[in-house]
């Protein structure tokens, strides 16, 4: 048994310029383990609550409470512990903090600590984070297909278009390597064509282009111009991924587009997804109406359910209980698992094997405010959990998470490159069986 012998932690700052915490897990025999926590923009009201200072310095944002949470409740209570019991080390955090949300310690605390005890383990065991991860939740690696923003939008690019993520996947790739050489021509294609147009605005929040849309469904257009441009054929090896993160835009069943001046109801919101399910190649749509609309997210799993991946992100909270209950409520049929959401390692490999249980899809992803840890990289790779969602194809906090996965390919092969397989059953799946049996 290897013992947590101290734990640190310190202000560092994400990639919006704001306050974060990092913290080192530092064990008896000289091993360490280091993360810091992400912090997300859209954020589903279920999710744990990171704790801010308030106040006019740093325009509130400050983490001096969170970090002296960390020395004087968290540190003392894990010294001592072994490292290699993650469940108990974060059931002995959560004892800290009885408010449903985290907010007395604060999920950045949390999620920071938990990470780091992960981290510190694999150091101890000497072996790189995804192999520890598979070996100790008794799963099989496999390199995820990245999901890849091209556009930004909602609470991510100045609410600029209504639709939070237009992005893209690339299940007809065949390694991980070639998922970014394809991902590039295609993003680079978008941005030329909006600056012939007079339709780039910038770099959003996660590095995809911002837009000067006129429409929601302009942005869809364009992406299928990109993909053509790239010189691929869209839904064959290049498809589209939706985050519409409802909950931006709407709540008990109704709906604004304000983009286009629209006001819609949950049918028609619908109605509205299923045109564009008709007329594109889209496999995936997350949160497609808002977490408080049940009724919503029901009809649209009867509806869509057998011909795309229906992601519950703000709907879930990468809550296990909560997945349970769409289970019965026949809402959705995948997961995002983001840790910083749950606030604990645990918490998310139990919503994790919560998803897998009912053969649904489990989603890693980051959030909009990220740092340089890639810790979600070898989760997603040592889980074999089929996706990644990190953000775009630009700016480092992005890229060095895809840019992992990479090195981490070196260590397992291009063969562990999971492809299609999460999308077997989906659009894309069920076309191309169609094409090769011809």
């Amino acid at each position: 048994m290897t013992v947590i012998s101290d734990v640190k932690a310190r202000r560092v700052w994400d990639s919006r310029g704001n306050p974060t915490i990092e913290v080192d897990v530092i064990l008896q025999n000289g091993a360490r383990g280091r993360a810091i926590a992400p912090a997300g923009a859209s954020r589903g009201t279920r999710e744990a609550i990171d704790l801010r200072d308030g106040g006019p310095a740093l325009r509130g944002m400050n983490v001096s409470t969170a970090l002296n949470g960390i020395q004087t409740r968290i540190a003392p209570a894990l010294i001592g512990m072994d490292v290699q019991d993650q469940q108990g080390v974060d059931a002995a955090i959560l004892a800290l903090d009885s408010s449903p949300l985290k907010s007395d310690l604060g999920g950045n605390a949390t999620v920071a600590t938990s990470l780091a005890v992960l981290h510190a383990a694999a150091a101890d065991a000497q072996k790189p984070l995804w192999r520890h991860v598979a070996d100790h939740y008794g799963c099989v690696p496999s390199l995820p297909l990245p999901e890849i923003q091209i556009f930004g939008g909602g609470a991510h690019a100045g609410r600029r278009v209504d639709i939070q993520d237009f992005m893209i996947m690339v299940p007809g790739a065949d390694s991980f390597d070639d998922v970014m050489e394809i991902t590039n021509e295609v993003y680079f294609a978008a941005g030329d064509i909006m600056a012939k147009r007079g339709k780039l605005a910038g770099v959003a929040d996660e590095g995809g282009w911002w837009p000067n849309f006129d429409s929601n469904e302009e942005a869809l257009e364009t992406l299928v111009q990109a993909i053509e441009l790239a010189g691929e054929k869209p839904g064959e090896r290049v498809v589209i991924s939706l985050d519409i993160a409802a909950s931006e835009f709407g709540k008990t069943g109704d709906y604004r587009l304000a983009l286009e001046d629209r006001q819609l109801d949950s049918g028609d919101l619908i109605d509205l997804l299923g045109r564009w399910l008709d007329a594109y190649p889209i496999v995936s749509i997350e949160d497609p109406v808002a977490e408080d609309d049940v009724d919503g997210m029901r009809e649209f799993t009867a509806r869509f359910g057998d011909q795309v991946q229906i992601i519950g992100d703000d709907y879930l909270v990468t809550n296990a209980a909560l997945v349970d209950q769409a289970i019965r409520d026949q809402t959705c049929n995948a997961v995002l698992v983001k840790v910083n959401q749950a606030g604990t390692v645990s918490e998310s490999i139990d919503t994790f094997h919560a998803a897998q249980k009912q053969g649904w899809g489990a989603i890693v992803s980051a959030r909009s405010g990220e740092t340089e840890d890639v810790s979600i990289s070898h989760l997603s790779t040592g889980l074999g959990g089929g996706q990644l969602k990190v953000g775009s194809f630009t700016r480092s906090e992005r890229m060095v998470k895809w840019n992992e996965c990479l090195r981490i390919q070196d260590e397992l092969g291009s063969a562990a490159f999971v492809g299609g397989a999460p999308l077997a059953q989906t659009w894309w799946g069920k076309t191309n069986q169609k094409d090769a049996q011809k």
